[in-house]
C-alpha cells in the first residue's frame, strides 16, 4: 500500500514503523514539518530516500502529496462483529458504533473513518457489496484512522442493526425530513449511527429497521450535507452529549 502526506505518514511513523518498505521525501524541502517526520522516522529507525519532486509525482499518480510518500504494508485492525460485541461486553463506557450503508466514495470513507477516531467511535460498519475498499486514497484522507479504528465488513446490514438491538443498542438513523431533531435527541447506553449513502440515503429497509430516524436541521437553501461531512456533525453531538453527562472515552 501506498501512503502520500504528512498526516497519513506521520500517523503511520508513530504506529507502525515495522510496516514501512521505503520512505521517500522532496530532497528540497527543509521545513519544519519535514524536519519533524526525519526526526521521528530517525528515532523509528525509518531509512528516508531524498528525491526529486518530480518522482514523488510519477508514484503519486497526481495525488498531492506534499512531498513525501510511503510504500508500507497494509497494517488495519481485523476482527468481526461477533467477536467486536464480546470485546466491548462490560466496559464501563456505553459502546458507539458508526454504520455506513452504501457509502462508496473512498474520500468519505477516509473522512468518515477520521471523524469517528475523533469522537471514539469503537468501530465503522459497512455491508460487503456496497462499501468503499480501504484504499490508499480512503487511508489518506483518514490520516491514520484506518489503522486506528476497526472496519468491519458485514454480509447484511438489516440483520447487523437487528443483531446491534439484540445486544442493547439504540440505532439511530439519519434521513431527511425525519421527525426527531438530531439536536432535540437525548443519546444514553449503547449507541449506533447509520448514515446512508451519498446519493440515495439510507436504502429502504436498512430505514424501516432502525429504532429512531434523526434529521440534522438545515437552515439556509442546501437541503442536505455531505455524508462525511454528516457523520462529523452526529457523532460529535453524540460526544458532545458524552462529555456532559461525564463519559469519558
Amino acid at each position: 500500500m501506498q501512503l502520500y502526506g504528512f498526516h497519513a505518514v506521520m500517523a503511520r511513523l508513530r504506529q507502525a514503523p515495522a510496516s514501512f518498505k521505503s520512505l521517500y521525501v522532496d530532497r528540497q524541502r527543509d521545513d519544519t514539518r519535514v524536519r519533524d517526520l526525519l526526526k521521528l522516522a530517525q528515532q523509528q529507525q525509518v531509512q528516508i530516500t531524498r528525491v526529486e519532486a518530480g518522482r514523488l509525482d510519477r508514484m503519486a499518480g497526481g495525488k498531492r502529496h506534499q512531498g513525501v510518500v510511503a510504500q508500507v504494508e497494509t497494517q488495519t485492525i481485523n476482527t468481526d462483529l461477533p467477536t467486536l460485541l464480546r470485546d466491548l461486553e462490560g466496559r464501563e463506557r456505553p459502546p458507539f458504533l458508526l454504520l455506513l450503508d452504501g457509502v462508496t466514495d473512498p474520500r468519505n470513507l477516509g473522512a468518515c473513518l477520521r471523524s469517528a477516531d475523533g469522537a471514539g467511535v469503537d468501530a465503522v460498519i459497512a455491508p460487503k457489496d456496497h462499501a468503499a475498499p480501504l484504499t490508499d486514497v480512503a487511508m489518506h484522507t483518514a490520516s491514520g484512522a484506518g489503522e486506528s479504528v476497526p472496519y468491519i465488513l458485514v454480509t447484511n446490514l438489516v440483520r447487523t442493526v437487528e443483531q446491534l438491538q439484540d445486544a442493547g443498542f439504540q440505532v439511530y438513523g439519519l434521513a431527511d425530513q425525519a421527525d426527531a431533531d438530531l439536536y432535540q435527541t437525548r443519546f444514553e447506553g449503547p449507541v449506533a449511527i447509520v448514515m446512508g449513502a451519498e446519493d440515495k440515503g439510507l436504502r429502504r429497509l436498512v430505514r424501516e429497521q432502525c429504532d429512531v430516524l434523526l434529521s440534522i436541521p438545515m437552515m439556509g437553501s442546501v437541503s442536505s450535507l455531505n455524508v462525511s461531512v454528516a457523520t462529523g456533525v452526529v457523532v460529535y453531538e453524540v460526544l458532545r452529549q458524552r462529555q456532559a453527562q461525564g463519559i469519558s472515552r
